[in-house]
């Protein structure tokens, strides 16, 4: 079957192509930084959590190598407000060889106060509250039907179980998860948020491929495509530039 022709069946299928209705997730916390790729030194979050950021806390969850989440919208459900923190940081990431010699000889030692520590500001946000909704998509190699890992999922969503510790953007920004409540609504806010990481690839090679969208607040609610921008409709100069969605 032609990719044109599944499409067109999806389509017609309604709900953007989708068998089942979204799964919904909420998650909160009082921090949150959800870096933009052009401000890596001194961070500084986008408005709203992006979908690589839902994505990572839905793993958190639950998460099986038989299938990947999709995130359909994000919903804002608190006001957006700004924090600027200043915090002492490490500038490098220890190599796996420095690991290996740090086992072998218990007397070396790898201080990163006296040479690999810097303080940098990160302009974050503060007091958040978002509505995740995400599909999932079986992959090939899966032994269970879409609905089993659709109902594991709720069910450690109502017991508020998880493999690791969610986190809103950066490790230690924690983020608490509940199912959703109907008395919480989108805010009455609409912003243009630029270009936005859509997904990250791992192609069968190795290294990462990134994929962007360009992200709009309606009302409350952002919605993320199916499909990711083209090659060809991203501009992504290398640092320091900022990333651009090229005008059609």
């Amino acid at each position: 079957m032609s990719t044109t022709v599944r499409e067109s069946r999806l389509q017609r299928r309604g709900n953007n192509g989708w068998a089942f209705p979204d799964l919904v997730v909420e998650v909160a916390g009082p921090l949150a930084c959800f870096t933009r790729p052009e401000l890596k030194v001194e961070r500084v979050s986008y408005p709203v959590m992006t979908p690589s950021a839902a994505v990572g806390v839905l793993e958190s969850i639950f998460w099986k190598p038989e299938f990947r989440y999709v995130i359909t919208a994000i919903e804002v459900l608190k006001d957006i407000q700004w924090v600027s923190i200043r915090r002492n940081e490490v500038k490098s990431v220890i190599t796996p060889a420095e690991v290996a010699a740090l086992r072998r000889d218990p007397r070396r030692r790898y201080d990163v106060e006296a040479d690999d520590r810097d303080q940098r500001s990160t302009v974050a946000l503060r007091d958040v509250a978002y509505r995740i909704r995400a599909q999932i998509v079986v992959k090939p190699h899966a032994n269970a039907p879409e609905v089993k890992y659709r109902d594991q999922l709720r069910r450690r969503v109502e017991r508020g179980a998880c493999f690791s510790q969610p986190f809103l953007g950066c490790r230690e920004f924690s983020a608490d998860f509940r199912p959703p409540s109907p008395e919480l609504t989108p805010i009455p806010h609409s912003e243009e948020l630029g270009v936005m990481l859509h997904s990250i690839e791992r192609p069968a090679g190795g290294g990462e491929r990134y994929r962007w969208f360009r992200a709009r607040l309606e009302n409350g609610v952002m919605t993320v495509p199916r499909h990711p921008l083209g090659d060809d409709e991203v501009a992504m100069p290398g640092a320091p530039w900022r990333a651009d969605a090229r005008k059609r």
